[in-house]
C-alpha cells in the first residue's frame, strides 16, 4: 500500500499548524506593538502597526488557499476535518485581532495630541491578559489540549471585569472634567478593542475542544466548566 498521499496530506496539517503560529506571532506583535505606542505616546511605533497590518492580512489569505485546498482535494474526515475548519476559523480571528491592534494604534496615534494622561493601569493589566490568553489558546490548539482551552474560556470573565471597571472610571472622569470627554473616549476605545481580541482568544479556545471532542462548547457554560446562568 503507498502511504506517500497520506505522509504528505500530515506534512501539510503540520504545515498549517506552522502558519498559524507565525501568524498569531504577528497578531500578538503588533497588540503589544500598539500597547506600547499608547504607554510611550510614540505615533512612529503606533504607524509601524498600521503598516504591518497587509503580513497579517496575507496570512490570513495563504492559509484560507492552504485550507481550502486540502479540503477540496482530500476531502479529510473526522479530527482532519475538523483541524481544518478550525484553523480556517482561527485564522480569521488572528486577522481581526490584527485589525483591533490598528484600531488601538490609531488611538494611541490620536491621543499623543491630546492633553498628557496617564493610562489606567487596569489598561496595562487588560493588554497582558489578552495577550497571554490568545497565546496560551494557539498553543493549546497545536497540542490538541482541550482542559487548556476550557480553562482559557474562564479567563475572559476577567477582561470582562476590567472592561466594566474602566468604563464606570472614564465616565466618572468625564463627568467631573469636560476637558478629559476626547481622551475619555479614547481609553475607553482602547479597552474595548482589548475585549474583542479576549473574545477572539476564546474564540480560539472553543475550537480547541471542537478539534478534540468534536463538541461545540460556545454558548455552553456547563460544557466551558463555567456554572450555569
Amino acid at each position: 500500500m503507498n502511504h506517500e498521499p497520506q505522509r504528505h496530506f500530515h506534512e501539510e496539517l503540520d504545515n498549517v499548524k506552522v502558519r498559524l503560529l507565525t501568524m498569531s506571532g504577528e497578531a500578538e506583535s503588533a497588540l503589544g506593538l500598539a500597547i506600547e505606542a499608547l504607554l510611550t505616546r510614540s505615533p512612529e511605533k503606533a504607524q509601524q502597526v498600521i503598516d504591518n497590518d497587509h503580513a497579517i492580512d496575507a496570512l490570513e489569505v495563504e492559509l484560507e488557499e492552504q485550507c481550502i485546498g486540502l479540503l477540496a482535494l482530500q476531502q479529510p474526515m473526522a479530527r482532519d476535518l475538523r483541524m481544518l475548519t478550525s484553523a480556517l476559523k482561527i485564522a480569521n480571528d488572528l486577522e481581526r485581532v490584527g485589525d483591533h491592534a490598528v484600531n488601538i494604534a490609531e488611538s494611541a496615534t490620536r491621543l499623543t495630541e491630546a492633553r498628557p494622561i496617564t493610562p489606567e493601569p487596569e489598561i496595562v493589566e487588560m493588554a497582558r491578559l489578552t495577550r497571554l490568553m490568545l497565546a496560551d489558546a494557539i498553543e493549546a490548539f497545536i497540542r490538541g489540549d482541550a482542559a487548556a482551552g476550557r480553562e482559557i474560556c474562564r479567563r475572559d470573565d476577567a477582561v470582562d471585569a476590567l472592561h466594566r471597571s474602566i468604563f464606570r472610571m472614564m465616565l466618572k472622569q468625564m463627568m467631573e472634567d469636560p476637558g478629559m470627554i476626547e481622551t475619555g473616549m479614547e481609553l475607553f476605545g482602547v479597552s474595548r478593542n482589548l475585549e474583542r481580541v479576549a473574545d477572539l482568544a476564546t474564540n480560539v479556545a472553543e475550537d480547541v475542544v471542537f478539534l478534540v471532542e468534536g463538541k461545540t462548547i460556545k454558548h455552553h457554560a456547563e460544557d466551558r466548566g463555567e456554572p450555569a446562568a
